[in-house]
Order: structure tokens, then sequence, then C-alpha cells
């Protein structure tokens, strides 16, 4: 039972379910629910998989604005895509139960389908309708065999009000203490009754709107900070320009590159200072602005057959700021007669080229490209174009989704249920202030500041080299590109069941009838992204860092299902109740071809009140639309160290043939870049010839809810999930140390992980366009993924004076986390850690404890949320044979600032004030973090890119400082 607002544990039934619901507009008919995690609808029956459930006194004291806010903080859950993620952010928000991908957790509303967000099939949050959900069912250990494969990890329901009658209008408003990230949310439900109760219909309307937090508004995230020593760092696109490649003779190259001294107009060796900090135009928080209509309708064409329907329409717009273009690491044919290339920095490019200083004369003076004297050289010249003003992605996604059906009885005790329903996504994505690769280099063949050697489509010369302020709006005019991307999914399901007591059938040993549930069910996807001509090209849109493919995809699947609770003893000494569970389910993809997932599990109640479970589970998961057919694609990674960067190859003859041998020029070794901005590219594709993956999850629990302790229960759920044949990529960690690593290449020779690796043609860095693929990561069905842990939830609620006072804990001991790539590559042990290939903090514990007093109508509730202390992930080592054996393979501890090699428990208070201050008006107030906790700090490259943001993890840690949130619902 919900205690204090608190989540509860299970197994839990159709009883509990109801006692929690909302009771305020109408009664619940028990025999109409379905407890998630089984298709059986019969009061009297308990499911064996874990499931926690929040209710709508924890939604209200929790004020979410989103539905990924109300999720984030699970224990069971990891951060995954939301508002905290600016660089790497697609516009939507997801869950992702156990940390195994959220590709792995099924969304569901009212036990249905959701049609996805995107190509790989996740569903966004973002289009829940928080307002008209009456509460959550999570089930936690796997449900693959009642919902579809892509269940393993397991289900987040959220269960929408039923028969609501009458008017619901709500709002709230959340501010920070220093006055920004402002949140609005404004909702409106009615509903009625008609025909003395046979129907009944209703209608939601919701508004919600959150406002940016710049970087720059927390001093914490004032300016980018180098994990490698903890100081002050930026971009190498600054101003003014950074020359990487070619290597010059006789200048000093630390790693960072040259720039022009402005007053001799020559390159000189860069300094920390040079570079650009790009951390006050990007976001701790997305704005989005959403607006969501529901509707719902049932009615009783007989006292057997009920016909119901709904209909969803979200309309969400995402705003992404990043810092403002550049050429960045791109590479570009300079033309020695450039106008605007000071002469001192012309000498010292023909030199780095071997001309003479006549040859280098006749090449300045020449006065077009077929002049015998025209001369280009390849650079890589990063100048960011600060006159443009910061760079903007607007993601703006509509999703309708109908459906339609039919249930009611077949006899007394069967029930059937059939529907269909379609939805479809429109995503459009625009660019704007971004800039042309190919017009930045058409703009650099000039010969005077007026005229470009092709002139065709109005050119104009580009000043590079200049200060702020150099290139003028005509410049900018025209090499400006706004970019464009559409994407659409599309969802067809056509599902049938029935349901009940197996014509009446007993065990000898009990009165309880066993319970069954077959049927069958069409699904089809379709998925397809097209983006205009620019954004298809590699790195001619500026500062995207990938190009978008144009890409299509469809699969349709037709699976039949069964399930049988059987329950075996009831109200026997020892045996107040034994139970038994199995369910299987066929599918058959068009991509992968058939496949098998089942269950089997049970409960034993010795005695009334003292529960054990188990549940075993295999699953198989055909691969999603994107991880089949995206395009090859070159986009962003983190790394803060290079093994070839700089100095480091110098004097190991076998480290720099190696770097030459990935690609690196000769001549670069001893000068090559560090990854610009602590990012270097990094390759991924789909693969046509992916095969399914199976899945093997163990759960097993104990519930005791002792009768001679009224108020208290205790759960005790223990989790294995294994994944084989997983569909995976490597982590760029077991690609750069299984090549530069002498512990995991003794020899430095080239082998299989050097081959995944492919240098700038100019400079040898990882960064670049065109022939720079970076890191190689390449999907496939080598991949293992191993977690396992326990999850405890407490509640208990005594009365005190005239109220009563109540406690939920709920919390998880993560025991492992580990994940083998392929049979080449270690098995990584994540647990407790953070780095570039664990990415975001996976902490070994993780609690949530609501302590709640009611009186009357007041109420005051305290929730603690805890975050256990994690590391970097510890230095690769010599690997211990077999590599199947977990162990970890991070940085070199020497190239992490040691204020940044750990992070400690994290402990965040708040404090919600409640109170009914008349018969239909409700009022609330919520201060999260309470006491204003900063976030820790570990620099922009300790972790993957789109969660180590602004020098700390803002998906798990709290950037906003203590806010308040004043809510008011008012009821008819």
């Amino acid at each position: 039972m919900i205690l204090g607002a608190a989540l509860f544990a299970v197994p839990a039934t159709a009883q509990d379910v109801a006692a929690q619901a909302s009771t305020e507009e109408a009664s619940v008919d028990e025999g109409s629910i379905v407890v998630t995690g089984s298709r059986i609808a019969r009061p009297d029956l308990e499911v064996s998989s874990p499931v926690r459930v929040l209710g709508r006194e924890e939604i209200t004291l929790r004020a979410p604005t989103t539905a990924e806010e109300l999720l984030r903080d699970l224990p069971s859950a990891r951060p995954n895509l939301g508002p905290g993620v600016n660089n790497g952010s697609d516009g939507s928000s997801s869950i992702d139960l156990r940390g195994i991908g959220p590709n792995r957790t099924l969304v569901l509303l009212d036990g249905r389908r959701i049609v996805p967000f995107g190509l790989d099939g996740i569903t966004d949050l973002n289009t829940i309708p928080i307002a008209l959900v009456d509460r959550v069912d999570v089930v936690t250990g796997g449900a693959s065999s009642v919902y579809g494969a892509d269940a393993v990890a397991g289900v987040v329901n959220f269960v929408t009000k039923r028969d609501f009658t009458g008017i619901d209008l709500s709002a709230n408003y959340r501010i920070t203490e220093r006055g920004d990230a402002a949140a609005y949310q404004a909702d409106l439900v009615t509903g009625a009754s008609f025909d003395d109760g046979r129907g009944n219909a209703v209608l939601a309307f919701g508004y919600t709107k959150s406002d940016p937090l710049n970087q720059d508004s927390r001093s914490f995230g004032v300016a980018a900070l180098n994990t490698v020593d903890g100081q002050p760092q930026g971009s190498q696109t600054a101003v003014p320009a950074f020359l990487l490649g070619p290597v010059l003779p006789g200048v000093t190259n630390n790693g960072l590159g040259y720039v022009i001294n402005p007053t001799t107009g020559a390159f000189q060796t860069a300094t920390s200072q040079d570079l650009y900090n790009f951390n006050p135009d990007n976001l701790y928080q997305t704005p989005l602005e959403r607006y969501n209509i529901y509707g719902s309708a049932r009615y009783e064409i007989s006292d057997a057959i009920e016909m119901y329907s709904t209909a969803m329409f979200t309309s969400n717009k995402v705003s992404i700021l990043s810092a403002a273009s550049g050429t960045f690491t791109n590479p570009y044919f300079l033309p020695l007669s450039n106008p605007y290339l000071p002469d001192a920095a012309r000498n010292q490019l023909c030199s780095a080229i071997s001309l003479s200083a006549a040859q280098c004369t006749a090449a300045d003076n020449a006065t077009s490209a077929t002049d015998p004297n025209y001369r280009e050289v390849p650079v890589t010249l990063a100048r960011r174009f600060v006159e443009y003003g910061p760079r903007f992605q607007s993601v703006d996604t509509t999703q309708f989704q109908i459906q339609a059906g039919l249930r009611g009885k077949v006899t007394e005790g069967i029930n059937f249920d059939v529907s269909a329903q379609f939805g479809e996504t429109n995503q459009n994505q625009t660019r704007e202030n971004w800039g042309s690769y190919s017009r930045v280099q058409q703009s650099l063949r000039s010969f005077n500041t007026t005229t470009c050697s092709n002139t065709a489509n109005g050119c104009v010369p580009i000043n590079l080299f200049g200060p702020a302020g150099s290139i003028t709006p005509s410049m900018l005019g025209f090499i400006d590109l706004d970019s464009y991307i559409r994407r659409t999914v599309q969802q067809t399901v056509v599902t049938g069941s029935i349901n009940g007591d197996l014509f009446g059938a007993t065990s000898p040993l009990t009165d309880s009838p066993i319970a069954f549930s077959i049927g069958a069910e069409y699904r089809k996807l379709t998925a397809e992204s097209n983006p205009d001509g620019s954004a298809r090209i590699q790195s001619e849109v500026l500062g995207t860092g990938a190009r978008t493919p144009q890409d299509f995809g469809t699969y349709n699947v037709k699976e039949a299902f069964g399930e049988l609770i059987v329950p075996l003893i009831t109200d026997t000494p020892f045996f107040y109740n034994l139970t038994l569970e199995a369910g299987i389910r066929y599918s058959d993809y068009s991509t992968t071809g058939t496949s098998t997932t089942w269950k089997a599990g049970g409960s034993w109640e010795p005695v009334e009140g003292f529960k054990f479970c188990g549940m075993y589970q295999r699953a198989v998961r055909s691969p999603n639309i994107q991880e089949l057919f995206q395009s090859p694609v070159t986009g962003l990674s983190s790394l803060a160290v290079d093994p070839c960067q700089s100095t480091l190859p110098v004097g190991n003859a076998a480290l720099s043939a190696l770097c030459v041998a990935t690609g690196a020029p000769a001549a670069s070794i001893g000068s090559i870049p560090s990854p610009s901005a602590n990012q270097i590219n990094a390759t991924t594709s789909g693969n046509p010839n992916l095969d399914v993956e199976r899945a093997r999850t163990i759960t097993l629990g104990a519930v005791f809810a002792p009768r001679f302790v009224p108020g208290l229960s205790i759960t005790v759920d223990y989790f294995d999930i294994r994944v084989t044949d997983a569909i995976t990529t490597p982590a760029q960690g077991d690609i750069l140390n299984g090549c530069y690593s002498t512990s995991l290449n003794p020899t430095l020779t080239f082998n299989s992980f050097c081959a995944l690796i492919g240098r700038n043609p100019i400079n040898g860095s990882l960064n670049g366009a065109g022939e720079t693929l970076g890191v190689v990561l390449a999907s496939s069905n080598l991949g293992i993924i191993d977690t396992s842990g326990v999850d405890l939830s407490i509640n208990y609620r005594i009365p005190v004076g005239e109220g009563a006072l109540s406690f939920g804990f709920n919390g998880t001991y993560l025991d492992h986390y580990t994940f083998q790539a392929t049979p080449n590559a270690i098995t990584r042990d994540c647990t407790g850690y953070y780095s570039t290939n664990c990415t975001n903090p996976r902490p070994e514990y993780k609690w949530n404890l609501r302590t709640t007093y009611s009186n009357g109508p007041v109420r005051a509730s305290v929730l603690w949320r805890h975050i256990s202390g994690v590391d970097i992930e510890p230095a690769a080592q010599t690997p211990r044979p077999p590599l199947t054996t977990p162990q970890t393979g991070g940085p070199n501890p020497a190239t992490v600032f040691d204020a940044y090699e750990s992070i400690p428990a994290y402990n965040y208070f708040d404090l919600a004030l409640g109170a009914d201050v008349a018969d239909n008006l409700e009022l609330n107030l919520l201060v999260s973090n309470l006491f204003d906790k900063q976030p820790p700090i570990v620099g922009s490259g300790a972790g993957g890119t789109a969660f180590n943001n602004g020098n700390t993890f803002p998906t798990t840690y709290d950037v906003l400082g203590r806010s308040y949130t004043i809510s008011a619902r008012l009821k008819f």
C-alpha cells in the first residue's frame, strides 16, 4: 500500500492499486484494473515481478513539469536525456531502467505503447500528460513476455484517471533562489459521465514552459575547466584563429597550435590564454514549451461490451543553445595569395611546405588560380565567428496517437479486449547561425579584399586572421547557412486478448481458479530522416560535428502470447498462498525472423503478511531501425588526452610509428594538437546484419507486512540481468587503449583496434572533417551486459496525536555493472565509476527517504535523496585473462586533476508543505535542494559529451540550486 505518498513495494495486487488510485472523483472498478506486469485482470491475484508505484500524492509532492523530472531520481533508474543535456540532446527526454540503455525500457500509457520519438524506438517522456496521470507503475524485473522484447529492463506505465467527473484546474510555478530557470505549468482536466453512468468522457489541456539557464549563470560554470590540470580551458576555435596544421619550422608547438601575433603578423606558440571560453553560451537547462491535449471516452454498449477510445496530441519545442560557430578543426586549402594573410605568416607557411623566398613572393602575387605561381597550403585553421552570435537549434515535435477498441465479457469469468491504434511523430529540427564549410572554403580562395576566385554566387572574401569584428556582416551573409532536418515515425498496433478464469479449473488445495491470458498482436513501425542537402554532407554545416544522413527503415512483427497464474495452495498451514506464474510470447519480425520470450516464477506466502517470490525470464530483443539502418555518421565524443598529442610519442619509436600508421603525418609527430575542447571525432553507423540480442533476468524477492506491526511493510528484491549477443558499440577506451597502451598492446604493433582509428591527415589529431573518422565505433552482436543488485523498500505509518507520521524508503544497491563490447575487449567494470568509457556516474547506493506528517488538511514532507560516492574509472592495467574477468580500463591517473578523480556522496533534501485551504482548493509549496548543495566539479573531459556538461554531470547532480515551486489545484 502507499504509505505517506512514498513508493510502495510489491508484489502488487489489483486491490492494492485500487486502494491507492485516485478516489476523489469516482470509484474504481477493481475488476477493470490490470496490474502492470500482467495482462490478467483479476483483483485477487498477484504478480511475481517487482513493481513500484508512484501514487498521485507523490506526484503532487514532487510537482514535476515533465514525466522525466518525476522519474530521474528513481533509485532503479539512471539519468538519461533530458533538460540537463545540451550538447548531444535531440530534444527528447527518456528513462533508462537499470542503466542498460533506454532502448531496453518500455514506456506505456495505460498499458499501451506510445509512438516513439526517433529512429531508435525510444519514447519521449515530454509527451506524457502528467496532470492526467493517476499513478505510475514501474516494473523493474523485465516484462518482455507480457509486453514485448524491448521491455528487457522493465516497464514504466503511466496510468491515467478513470471515470473522471468534474473540473480539475492545476498550475505551478518554479523559480530558483537566484531568480532564474523559471518553469510554468497549467493544466485543465474536465470529465463527465452520461447515460446513467454507462459512459464517461475526459478532455485535458496542458501547457508547460521552462526557461533556459546558461552555464555562466552559475559560478561553477563560468569557464570550462580542464580535467587534466583543473585550470580554465577552452576551444582552439577562437579569436584570433588557431593554426593547428601544418607544422611550422622554428616555432614551438606545445600541443595547442599557433596563433598570430597581432603586432608582427607572425604565427607564435599558442597558450591557454588564447583559448575561447565556450561555456557562457551553453545551457544547464534547455528550454521547453509544450502544448498537449488528451481525450478519452468509453461507453457500455451492453452489459457485456464496452467501447472505448483515446486520442492525444502533443506539440513540443525544445531550444538548444551553443557557443558561436566557427571553422573548427576542418581542413581548408589556403591560397598564399589570400589578401588577409599577413606577410610574416605567409612566409612561415611557405617555409612549412619548403618554398623559397622567391617562390613565396611569386605565390603571393598570383592573381588567378590558373597562374603557374598559384599555390595553396592545406591548413587546419580554427576561427570562431563571434560576430555571428550563438548557434541556435530548435527541435519542434508534434505527436498524435489515436486508439479505439472493444472490451467486455465473453462469459462471467472471461474477458476480452480488442483494439487498434495509430500514432505519428513529426520532428522538425532547425539550425541557425551555423555557417557553410564549402562557402568558407570558397571565400578563402581570393586574391583581393573584394573578389573571390569563384564569383558565381556573390562570394565575399573572408578575413579569418583578424581580431573580433574583422568578419563583416557581408562576409557572414555569404557563409550563412540555416539547415533543416525532418524526421517522421509512424506506429500501428493491432492487439487482441482474452483473459480470466480457466473454465473454473482449480488446484485440489484451493478454491481460487487458474487465471489465464492469451492474445495476439501486430505492430508496424516506420521511421525516416529527411535532412536538407547541406545536412547530408559531412561537416558542411559548421559546428554540427556530424552529418545527418537520409535514412529510412521499417519492420513489422506478428506476435502471439499467453500467460498463466496458478494458485496451488491457499489457507493451509505454512501455505497461506502458493502461486505459480508463467508466460510466453512468440514473435516473428520481418527483419530478424522468429524468436521466443518466456517467463516462469511464483510466490509463496507461508503465513499472511510474509511472502517470498521469484521470476526467471528469457527475453529476445530485435534491433531497432537506427541500429539496423543508420548510415555512417562522424560525430563527437569526449577525450582529455590523446596518446599521440604533443610530445607524448617523442622518444618512443614504436608509439610514434603507431601514430603514423593510424593516419598522422610523420612531420606532425611531436606537435599533434590535443583534443579540441576535450572532444574528438567518433564514427558510428547501423548494421543491417544485426541479429537479435538475448537476455536472462532473475528476480528474487521477499515481502514482510506483519499484522502485529500495523502500517509496516518491507520489501527486498534481488535482480540479475545478463544480456548476451548484445547490440553494442565499443567504448572508445577499448579502441584507444587496445591500440596505444603497452598494457594491452605490449609491442605497440598495428592491430585490429588500430584499424578502427582514423587521424587528421593534415595535423595528425583526432579532430577535423573529411577523412578524419576519429574512433570508429562499429555496431555488432558481440557485446555482453551484466548487472545485478538489490532493491529495498520500507514503508511505515504510525498515528501521532490527531495526525499521522509516515516513512517511505526506496533504495537500490548496485552489486555490479559490467560491459564487454567484443570478445577482444576487456569486460569493463563501471560499478561506482564515471569516465569517458562509463560516461555518467553509476553509484553503488542510491536511495530516497520520504518522511511525511499529515494532520487533517495540513501536511509537511521531507524527501532525502542520497547518491553514494563515485570515482573516476581506474587506469588500464595489463588485462587479466580471461577477458571475461571484470576489470577497469580508465585514464592514466597522471592525466587527471587530483580533485576530479572522485566525487563524494551527495545528499539532497526537499521540503514540501501543503494545505487544503477550502473544500475545493489545495495549495502546496516545494523547496527543492533545501540546503543549496552545489554540484561536484570534474572538468569537461571526465565523462561522455552528453552528460559531462558545464564541468559537472547535470543529469545526476542538481545545478539549479535551491528552488521554490508554488502549486495550486482547484476542483469542482
